[in-house]
């Protein structure tokens, strides 16, 4: 059987290898156009900005180490320009003799991964990309000969890591971001947050803008402004590289990637297609979908090791969960945002915490923000995403298993996690979202989320702030009143028992037993979730900023 494979890294990497270990007698060759066949491509930035300092440390293995440990067939410099389906042959080109050649397959994986965006405006062929190591080299090769300002362009993960990799080599960087946010997986006021990190650590973020024409020495935006930029970066995002499944006619689904079935096969049975370029499917709504990560590109090549050896292959979907380092902030996400779910007819409601990573007592505690979204009639956890400094990561990834392990929200109450005080608290976090989740669900409490507010206000309702008077003149939602939860039982006649009261506290925690003990009084009254913090990083505050 001889196996020929499209392209390297994790995809292509681990269906060869997984492949060898089922089958030592199978024929396996892999294509790759670049120079590097296995390379660590979520590293690039940090090359750029020094943290990885050498450039070998990002190469995983070479031509010579794969035929040494595997019997591997690894080509570099081999750039396939078209597929015989009928055939069964790939032609293309041999790019380090400039020579063509035609090769003969059983089977053929299709993993050649996904292109940078690059945008068709005037003088974008000076802008650079950071898909490859060469890519990498490029940019590194910029910094070496003194630039000194740069402009990012897309203000997505890479775009985002890229830009605090330059800042941290000393370029003066300016991030431009077309969309009113960054990081198009979270949702507006969790985005925030991520943004206020950039701009603290130096980097100039433009959002709402756009790049209208790049010079050699600068970058024009459309407000008009124009930007020095010795070296410009692309990173609007990437689509897959369907060229060669497109010509060979291959079924290309709606979102752009090659339609595959639970084998990751093509309408073509000796045609198989993995990472970037293969559609997925979603684990929510079971659409097809685009997830451009190492990891389902390492799980693809791996079934379809499995399926070519007869081996038993386990259906499998997505949830999207990623993550990203910015300055001193973890970020990261799983399932779908606000404004996905804002599109469809389901019924879900958000939660919003902001607690400690480890026990508040214990030294070095740090503040979080985590965001669940779930069913608002099954509990099921639709997504969620977390801003922190220190334990986000573990959190996303609790509830990333639990999405996957089909968990209520209020499940996750009962979740035992390990606990000690360096580590966690009692109730951990994610437990907590389970608390919530159950109050809510239940109806044992009613919240109100912070772009529900304004609405509120509108229909008369009393914006009820349970901080202490020094937390209020700190900073409040405007109009609120000011009543501490410790003074509401003496004062409880102060309050109109016909209006509607929406609780305001600082995390969300105060507000709760406030709205419990104000309902017991028979008050009709709604906890601010997430309390004044998330509303304070919410677009409603931040407009009203720019009004004040």
């Amino acid at each position: 059987m001889r196996v020929v494979i499209i392209g390297g890294v994790a995809g292509g990497m681990s269906a060869a290898t997984r492949l060898r270990r089922l089958d030592n007698e199978a024929e396996i060759i892999v294509l790759e156009r670049s120079g590097h066949v296995s390379y660590a491509n979520c590293g690039l930035p940090y090359y750029v900005g020094g943290v990885i300092d050498r450039r070998a440390s990002l190469l995983l293995q070479t031509p010579e180490s794969l035929h040494q440990r595997f019997n591997l067939d690894v080509r570099v410099h081999h750039e396939v320009t078209g597929i015989d389906r009928d055939l069964k042959l790939v032609r293309g080109r041999r790019l380090d003799e400039d020579a063509d050649f035609e090769l003969a397959y059983d089977y053929l994986i299709l993993s050649p991964g996904a292109s940078p965006v690059i945008p068709p405006i005037p003088g974008v062929e000076r802008a650079l990309a950071l898909r490859t190591v060469e890519d990498v080299e490029r940019v590194a090769s910029a910094l070496d000969h003194a630039a000194r300002h740069a402009v990012v362009i897309g203000g997505g993960f890479i775009g985002v890591e890229i830009a605090e990799n330059l800042v941290e080599r000393g370029v003066a960087t300016t991030l431009v971001e077309a969309a009113d946010q960054l990081l198009a997986p979270l949702d507006p006021e969790m985005a925030t947050l991520v943004a206020d990190e950039m701009t603290r650590h130096g980097v100039d973020v433009r959002l709402g803008d756009g790049v209208e024409a790049i010079t050699p020495t600068a970058v024009q935006l459309r407000s008009g402004e124009i930007v020095p930029a010795d070296l410009v970066v692309v990173a609007i995002g990437v689509r897959p590289d369907v060229r060669l499944a497109r010509e060979a006619h291959l079924q290309i689904g709606a979102s752009g990637g090659v339609v595959v079935d639970d084998f990751n096969r093509t309408n073509d049975p000796a045609i198989y297609a993995i990472g970037d370029v293969a559609e997925k499917t979603d684990a929510l709504d079971g659409a097809a979908t685009l997830v451009p990560l190492a990891n389902v590109a390492n799980r693809h090549g791996r079934v379809v090791a499995d399926h070519l050896t007869g081996r038993r292959v386990r259906p499998r979907a997505t949830i999207g969960t990623a993550i990203v380092k910015v300055f001193d902030l973890t970020v990261a996400v799983t399932g779908w945002n606000e404004k996905r779910l804002a599109g469809t007819e389901r019924t879900f409601t958000a939660i919003h915490t902001h607690p400690s990573h480890h026990a508040g007592y214990y030294p070095g505690a740090r503040q979080m923000a985590l965001k669940v979204l779930i069913d608002s009639t099954t509990g099921e956890i639709l997504g969620a995403q977390g801003v922190g400094k220190d334990g986000v990561d573990k959190r996303i990834d609790v509830l990333a298993t639990a999405i996957r392990g089909d968990i209520t929200a209020p499940e996750l109450a009962d979740l035992e996690l390990a606990y000690a005080p360096p580590f966690g608290s009692a109730k951990d976090p994610v437990n907590m979202l389970g608390y919530i989740a159950e109050n809510v669900l239940t109806g044992l409490v009613r919240t109100v989320q912070w772009s529900e507010v304004e609405r509120f206000r509108a229909e008369g309702a009393l914006l009820l702030d349970v901080r202490t008077e020094d937390e209020y003149l700190r900073g409040h939602v405007p109009g609120a009143l000011n009543l501490p939860v410790d003074e509401i039982r003496e004062r409880a006649d102060e309050l109109e028992l016909a209006r509607t009261i929406v609780v305001i506290c600082q995390v969300g925690q105060r507000g709760h037993t406030a709205t419990r003990l104000l309902n017991e009084l028979g008050f009709d009254a709604r906890n601010l979730d997430g309390g004044y913090r998330t509303w304070s990083t919410s677009p409603a505050a931040r407009q009203l900023e720019l009004i004040g």
